[in-house]
């Protein structure tokens, strides 16, 4: 194939073969592609549905001069199947006490905003219950210490997910169940002596008397419950069945 030369020819060189090999330029790497972030999914979007299932918890705290009346409501998932669960998805609190307003709407609309992105949501009974006010907590009907309204809150929280199935409470034994009863019973005997008729009159009220414990219990560490009491030398909750000694 003939070329023609258009400039004026300055000098030459022979090309051998192993030249081209030399200066042959090597083929560009095909440039890669920016790497993209792959986007994963915690959990499915969901949609308010027009009606939802729930209860109502009433919290009478001496803290405050009016009750509150908190409401969970649940959204029910894979319903009709074997697959289905209930699980929290609002939270109203509602009071005629206009006090503390601004922080219970907050903490309702957070609370609502956290069980709607779904996920593992028992956390928040736990992180709740450890509130503690500065100026003090109360006991509440039982001898239950609550450190906090917010602790309360939280309690009750705690409730409703026991009651839906999200936390199971581990259920004492038969065994333990049977050594708490002796150990009150002990109690009860070495601390009082009471005539024959009052001991009946006691067993028949008994059953009414399931939540008391005996005056001068201090508050056990484990359950928040004045039941705790020297036995043995050693402090046990009449409770729970803890125990200072193990």
């Amino acid at each position: 194939m003939a070329i023609k030369i258009n400039k004026k020819i300055t000098g030459y060189n022979v090309v051998k073969p192993e030249d081209k090999a030399v200066a042959a330029p090597a083929t560009p790497a095909a440039p890669k592609a920016a790497p993209t972030a792959e986007v994963i999914q915690m959990h499915e979007s969901v949609q308010r549905p027009e009606s939802l299932v729930g209860s109502t918890f009433k919290i009478k705290s001496p803290l405050f001069e009016h009750a509150l009346y908190v409401t969970i409501n649940d959204i029910v998932l894979n319903a009709g199947t074997k697959y289905e669960q209930r699980r929290p998805f609002e939270i109203f609190i509602n009071s005629k006490n206009m006090d503390h307003f601004q922080w219970i709407v907050a903490l309702t609309r957070i609370l609502s905003a956290v069980f709607r992105k779904g996920g593992d949501v028992t956390f928040i009974a736990e992180e709740m219950k450890a509130v503690f006010d500065p100026r003090g907590g109360y006991f509440k009907a039982g001898g239950v210490y609550m450190p906090s309204i917010v602790a309360e809150i939280g309690a009750v929280i705690e409730q409703h997910m026991k009651n839906i199935g999200l936390i199971h409470d581990p259920e004492m034994d038969e065994a333990t169940r049977k050594l708490i009863a002796e150990k009150r019973a002990a109690y009860e005997a070495a601390g009082t002596k009471k005539s024959a008729d009052a001991g009946a009159a006691a067993g028949e009220a008994g059953a009414g008397e399931a939540l008391t414990f005996p005056a001068g219990s201090m508050m056990c560490d484990k359950c928040n419950t004045k039941a705790l009491v020297l036995m043995d030398n050693c402090q046990t909750c009449l409770n729970c069945g803890y125990s200072k000694c193990g």
